[in-house]
């Protein structure tokens, strides 16, 4: 089905950007950086070096293997019982060393336009793994970002970056929750995986997919 683009305004419209540091998709991004969105927005992965996704951190595992991890006991003191049911263990896969606070890692891969850009930064708790630039799995901390939207007036929310799978697919899935009508460009994404199973959990959840940024930069409906 085509996509109904007629109600979107510069006004009304963010890109995210997501986590685009020393990696790919840059090309797409620097064009869909020239439209004029109300608000533009980078985030960046921002890990302390004991972060408890980094495979190095835990003795016997390597990388990419898989762990369950709790929400830390200082962040979960004081809330309710009620909410207490959602602070489940969860799945963490283990990554290589990756965006350490205050190194190279962290910055912007060269060659993307990011003059400009607010930056968001997310996974700066040493015991909790973010990949939405919203907020955490357990809604324990938040990145303040759906109150920067929303004090625009932000109404349509464009997300690219990396990764499709895990820090793009959160971040959509989050925006949408959240009320925002959400769209991926799929070819400014790169994903872990290529098993293509974030486009099909995204869409069922209503984000709207556009396959090439092509497609938007040739709408015409942000070019006003």
């Amino acid at each position: 089905m085509p996509l109904d683009l007629a109600n979107i305004e510069p006004s009304n419209s963010a890109i995210l950007i997501v986590d685009v540091q020393n990696n790919l998709v840059i090309t797409p991004i620097n064009a869909l950086l020239k439209l004029p969105f109300a608000i533009k927005i980078a985030t960046q992965d921002y890990h302390p070096a004991n972060h408890i996704s980094f495979a190095r951190n835990h003795e016997g595992k390597k990388e990419f293997d898989q762990i369950v991890i709790f929400p830390p006991a200082e962040l979960v003191a004081g809330r309710t019982l009620e909410d207490e049911r959602s602070l489940e263990g969860l799945e963490q896969v283990l990554w290589p060393v990756h965006c350490v606070q205050d190194t190279f890692g962290v910055a912007f891969v060269d060659g993307l336009e990011h003059e400009g850009l607010e930056v968001v930064r997310k996974g700066c708790d040493v015991g909790i793994e973010c990949y939405s630039a919203f907020e955490d799995p357990w809604g324990l901390t938040n990145t303040g970002l759906k109150d920067k939207l929303r004090n625009k007036e932000i109404s349509n929310v464009f997300v690219v970056g990396i990764a499709g799978d895990y820090c793009v697919k959160s971040t959509a899935l989050d925006a949408k929750e959240y009320g925002f009508r959400t769209f991926v460009i799929r070819d400014a994404v790169r994903s872990v995986s290529d098993n293509g199973l974030e486009w099909i959990e995204m869409d069922k959840a209503g984000v709207e997919i556009i396959d090439t940024a092509e497609e938007l930069l040739t709408s015409r409906v942000l070019s006003q």
